[in-house]
């Protein structure tokens, strides 16, 4: 009724006079405006969350998507945010939703889900670009809130998902094995240079083997005769040829002296080879003698 008017802490005063707008903006406090001709508009300073409607829109690699938003902006020229836009709240409501559309066409589905601060910074440019200058509004701050994917969409994902874990887990495996091999390669070479070694080899793994007490073990090849052939192999060349083997000699059986078997010579020599066939030729062409 006299003029007197309050504006907020947060917020700027505008007065029209007879609908024109007077220079100057009204600071928080006690005021007073013509009555008559005068009327004071306020306008909130302080920062607005508004919520961006869920879009649904598709992505550059052909991605149908729905995605929603949360804007936070205030007016930084109260004079502009009134006389240049009808509604700045709705205003900025729709510049959202048309900038996020146009974001998500710009972008991969693969960005949108895991590049959330980019797509976040280039949607702020893209709705503070018109609304800063003109309209006197600054964002200050977007936030994309949620990606919703097709159920097709999530089915790939899991699919691709699960066979990249059974592609490292693979390859994981075969890395031990190839380590493991070289390891079992340089220990062979290791044993192969003293025979004793082979022999406690063995014989530690039958002792883990009998340390369960829920196996019977059974070797018919006694060790002495893998020893046998592996001096044989050693020592191809140190074989006695047939002609300087000693006779057979004889044992004394009852009254009579029969001859015993001629020793079999070594079998890894060419010469010891021959004679033992000679040997089985002459036995299988020899006579019966009967009882």
């Amino acid at each position: 009724m006299f003029g007197f008017k309050i504006v907020s802490q947060y917020e700027h005063g505008i007065v029209f006079r007879f609908g024109r707008a007077l220079p100057g903006i009204r600071e928080p406090g006690l005021t007073w405006v013509n009555p008559f001709s005068d009327r004071l508009r306020k306008v909130n300073m302080q920062i607005t969350v508004a919520a961006v409607p869920s879009q649904e829109a598709i992505t550059r690699d052909n991605v149908t998507l729905r995605v929603d938003a949360v804007v936070y902006y205030r007016v930084v020229d109260a004079l502009k945010a009134i006389i240049n836009v009808q509604n700045y709240t709705y205003a900025m409501s729709q510049v959202a939703q048309t900038s996020l559309r146009s974001v998500i066409g710009q972008s991969d589905m693969d960005q949108l889900l895991s590049e959330r601060d980019k797509i976040n910074a280039k949607l702020k440019d893209v709705i503070d670009e018109p609304t800063e200058q003109p309209w006197g509004i600054r964002v200050e701050r977007v936030e994309v809130k949620d990606v919703s994917l097709p159920e097709s969409m999530k089915r790939s994902m899991s699919r691709q998902a699960e066979a990249e874990r059974e592609r490292r887990a693979r390859i994981i495996a075969a890395d031990g094995e190839y380590q493991a091999s070289k390891r079992l390669a340089q220990a062979a070479a290791v044993m192969s240079a003293d025979p004793a070694a082979l022999q406690l080899r063995l014989l530690q793994t039958v002792v883990e083997v009998a340390a369960e007490k829920n196996s019977t073990l059974v070797m018919p090849v006694p060790v002495e005769l893998l020893r046998f052939f592996d001096r044989a192999a050693r020592s191809p060349s140190q074989a006695q040829p047939l002609s300087q083997a000693q006779p057979p000699a004889a044992e004394a059986v009852g009254n009579h002296s029969l001859p015993t078997a001629p020793a079999v010579p070594a079998l890894t020599s060419p010469a010891g080879a021959s004679a033992l066939t000679a040997l089985l030729n002459a036995a299988s062409e020899a006579p019966a003698t009967p009882a």
